[in-house]
């Protein structure tokens, strides 16, 4: 199967375009935050599928976002200082025309200097007792909240807020005592006085590791934002990546990365293993634990250097690199044994990231089951697996077994490499259309599967939720418009119709004395189905209908900011698939089980009472009153209690990847996603629509021919 190769330029024609324009001669400018501003501006009006007009009304919404970035739960300004930002409301579009950025100046400097003066002062705050016997709330709707007109405002705001955690660490406290006492007869409970200082204890822990994190967020980072400001009020996924942002968004699309294999954290200036992945450098060496600490890093014939005083992003850095060299690590072992080791870096791939299958066995007939997180690619290695790869090695190893269906399950799956899924969708039916794309300047195009073959030609359902998006819309709207799968899940995916593309920056300027200046990942496209209609907004809305917990809660592309609008196009020719007899069948089916449904009627109460809970921001202070409403909120969790509890009569086999070592990790975790999938009523309903598609066909002989 291949994608045309008209259709595959249309991906890079505005990374094309936007390189070959001249940005002029050498732009000599020694500030490179003004350079930046001037490069984003002129690549978003000139590439952007949609641009915008940069004007007062583009600069006042610039405005609101971006305070509400740094500083949404008014933590650390007071009104004053937004009385000043103010005079900047409709001046930002006049900055951004010309590369001025005297009012990210002068809100970073404000803010540093709020910052510190918390810091200053919230220790003091915290060496006064709380009194939870007094009638007290406090409202975290921090949209409708003013911000404090004084410093002591603002220290009243810190007070409340350190009261509320502490009355959490409090509430825990005594609930521990309670459970203590059972345990132990002989346990003695301690004071009321000691318990509240030792609650207040962690919440001062808690802050300094917050001022931690903050105190690692350096100036290029608050820029980063600003930036991103502008740039997502074209629309929501237009961003701008620093250079090291841009390596873990090639991260994250591929699977993996080159390195040693181990997760880190940093907490109280240590530098932390907290995971080693599986088939990793560190793994394979057996090098690490985890809890071991990295205190040092070197390179080959370099001195090493200390890193716990690093953010921790510089210092992954430095344990990072290219495959096949060397790192030297000085660690400090749970033990507190202090050792060098040398550790060779190499590709590691994130397992988690993969497709991965299992057989269902009901009624002594097997079906399959295949997990897709994302579309993942590797654009600087076409050889390594990708996603429509390993999904077509997983039908395979299905088919051997002689399952009766499949269920493709894109729950929770972001998209990713537009390639890729139209590759997937193609395995499944002969050939046609799968998905039209509009691009900047109005050009559309189809991209088509060329291959007849079908390498899945059974019957077949798609999983899809709230959070299917992009790439499994185009997959998901595609078979659904062949007829060719039913779609279950949540009444609508996310909505996402658009195509981003990578734009390197330093390719848009000449000259090499501003440094990396990072990237911009920019809409450049549009998707439409075959059927004409766009993906933006509306998603694909399920032929199967199955609440969950999140049905009542906004999250979709058309409750983000400044989402573009849909519309529709004119169709593509297509035929519908010749083997679904059964489709209306199985839809009424599915209906009546649906409808008669007791856990799907508790579900959708739970979701009501999350959405109630969501709109729900006042807290209260009490500890009496406090202990009546968890009490309250452990009544409501107990009437769902069953839904935990629930376990379908399914069996599930896991089918091993076999380029993927096995060892007790992964046994462990493939013996919990088994568990996971017996708990999962969805994928019960799904077999059984399988079952109604495959009804009768051992006696009713199909049609050869196309509708």
């Amino acid at each position: 199967m291949k994608i045309s190769m008209r259709a595959v330029s249309i991906i890079i024609v505005v990374f094309s375009i936007l390189i070959s324009l001249s940005f002029g001669a050498v732009i000599i400018n020694p500030d490179k935050d003004k350079l930046l501003i001037e490069v984003i501006a002129y690549v978003m009006q000139r590439g952007h599928f949609n641009p915008k007009k940069i004007d007062d009304s583009f600069s006042e919404n610039v405005f609101r976002n971006y305070i509400n970035d740094i500083d949404g739960q008014h933590r650390f300004f007071l009104q004053s200082d937004i009385n000043n930002f103010k005079r900047y409301q409709k001046e930002i579009d006049d900055q951004i025309k010309s590369s001025e950025i005297s009012f990210f100046n002068l809100t970073f400097n404000r803010l540093m200097s709020r910052i510190d003066q918390v810091k200053e002062f919230y220790e003091e705050i915290l060496t006064t007792p709380y009194d939870f016997n007094t009638k007290d709330s406090i409202s975290l709707n921090f949209k409708s909240l003013p911000y404090a007109k004084t410093l002591n405002g603002l220290k009243a705001i810190w007070r409340k807020r350190f009261k509320l955690s502490t009355l959490e660490h409090y509430s825990s406290l005594k609930e521990q005592q309670t459970y203590n006492l059972a345990q132990d007869s002989t346990y003695q409970f301690k004071s009321d006085l000691a318990l509240e200082e030792e609650a207040r204890a962690m919440t001062k822990k808690n802050i300094k590791n917050y001022f931690d994190i903050i105190s690692d967020i350096e100036r290029k980072d608050w820029f980063s934002i600003y930036v991103n400001t502008i740039t997502m009020e074209f629309d929501p996924h237009s961003n701008y990546f620093a250079p090291e942002d841009k390596e873990k968004f090639d991260q994250n699309i591929s699977g993996k990365f080159e390195g040693i294999g181990a997760r880190l954290q940093k907490k109280n200036q240590e530098v932390e293993i907290t995971e080693i992945i599986v088939g990793g450098p560190v793994w394979k060496a057996k090098a690490l634990e985890v809890g071991d600490v990295i205190l040092k890093v070197a390179q080959e014939k370099e001195a090493p250097v200390e890193i716990g005083s690093m953010r921790l992003g510089d210092a992954v850095k430095l344990i990072k690199g290219p495959k096949g060299t060397e790192v030297y690590l000085t660690i400090k072992r749970v033990s507190g044994l202090i050792e060098d080791i040398v550790i060779t870096r190499d590709i590691v791939e994130l397992e988690e990231s993969y497709a991965k299958a299992s057989i269902i066995l009901k009624n002594n007939k097997q079906y399959g089951f295949i997990q897709l997180p994302k579309f993942y690619i590797d654009f600087k290695d076409q050889n390594s697996r990708n996603a429509a790869s390993d999904i077509k090695k997983e039908i395979e190893l299905l088919k051997k077994r002689d399952v009766k269906g499949i269920i493709l399950d894109l729950r929770n799956n972001g998209g990713g490499s537009l390639k890729t899924v139209v590759d997937i969708t193609g395995y499944f039916i002969d050939n046609g259309p799968i998905v039209q794309v509009k691009s900047t300047g109005g050009r559309k195009d189809i991209l088509y599967d060329e291959d007849p073959s079908v390498v899945w030609s059974g019957s077949l359902v798609v999983m899809v939720n709230e959070f299917s998006a992009s790439a499994s819309e185009i997959l998901a709207a595609a078979l659904q418009d062949y007829k060719r799968a039913v779609i279950l899940g949540s009444k609508q995916t996310f909505g996402k119709g658009t195509v981003q593309n990578i734009i390197d920056l330093n390719k848009i300027i000449s000259g090499g004395t501003h440094g990396d200046l990072g990237a911009v990942k920019i809409t450049t496209d549009k998707f439409y189905r075959i059927n004409g209609g766009s993906t933006q907004l509306e998603g694909v809305r399920s032929d199967v209908i199955m609440k969950n917990q999140y049905s009542y809660i906004d999250m979709g592309e058309k409750d983000q900011e400044n989402p573009l609008v849909w519309d529709s196009i004119q169709p593509a020719k297509y035929s519908k698939w010749y083997n679904q007899s059964n489709y209306e069948f199985a839809l009424k089916q599915s209906s009546v089980r649906l409808e008669n449904n007791t856990n799907l009627s508790l579900i959708e109460e739970q979701a009501l009472q999350i959405q109630q809970q969501q709109d729900d921001y006042v807290y209260t202070l009490n500890y009496d009153d406090y202990i009546l409403e968890q009490g309250k909120n452990k009544k409501i969790a107990e009437k769902f209690e069953g839904l935990k509890d629930y376990k379908s009569n399914l069996s599930f086999e896991w089918i091993p990847d076999p380029r993927t070592p096995i060892n007790d990790m992964i046994k462990e975790k493939k013996s919990r996603w088994i568990e996971s999938l017996q708990k999962d009523l969805y994928i019960e309903e799904a077999i059984n629509i399988l079952e109604d598609l495959n009804m009768n066909l051992n006696i009713q002989p199909l049609a050869q021919i196309k509708k």
